[in-house]
């Protein structure tokens, strides 16, 4: 029993984490200008494949009969609100946006390294994390070829 408990909050974290990524993509949506439409629909995409992957966790926590998690991390909100600070000195220029939104995808991989590292994971929640965590590994790459492409 000790061990699901374990698993579901593993589970519960990512799912936060997860949450997290749709709150940050949804806000920086809003940051950028109408001439951003190519952002704002990548955006909208990662926002798409967090939901997925919430959905997916959350499958197995209820598997495990504890409870899902519906909130967002407490590192997530101070987050947040340091990209509203920093919005107010730096603009919402695209630069910007993109190094904000890179910084949240390192938190994520980061949340799903240390998941992996948790040991006593069934087989199947491992390979569920672990390739989420790889499909995340490639967004995190598309946001930072973006923002390196930025004068």
């Amino acid at each position: 029993m000790k061990t699901t408990t374990a698993t579901a909050e593993v589970l519960n974290d990512l799912i936060e984490i997860n949450n997290d990524r749709i709150e940050g993509y949804e806000k920086a949506r809003t940051e950028l200008k109408d001439s951003d439409a190519d952002l704002k629909s990548l955006f909208l995409s990662m926002i798409e494949e967090s939901q997925k992957y919430k959905m997916a966790l959350a499958t197995e926590v209820a598997a495990f009969g504890e409870d899902i998690e519906t909130g967002t991390t407490n590192s997530g909100k101070i987050y947040r609100a340091w990209m509203d600070v920093k919005a107010l000195f730096t603009g919402h220029d695209r630069k910007t946006v993109l190094n904000n939104c890179e910084f949240g995808e390192d938190a994520a991989q980061n949340a799903y390294k240390m998941a992996l590292e948790e040991e006593d994971l069934p087989a199947n929640i491992r390979e569920l994390i672990s390739d989420q965590k790889a499909a995340l590994r490639v967004s995190h790459d598309e946001i930072k070829r973006l923002r390196d492409s930025q004068a």
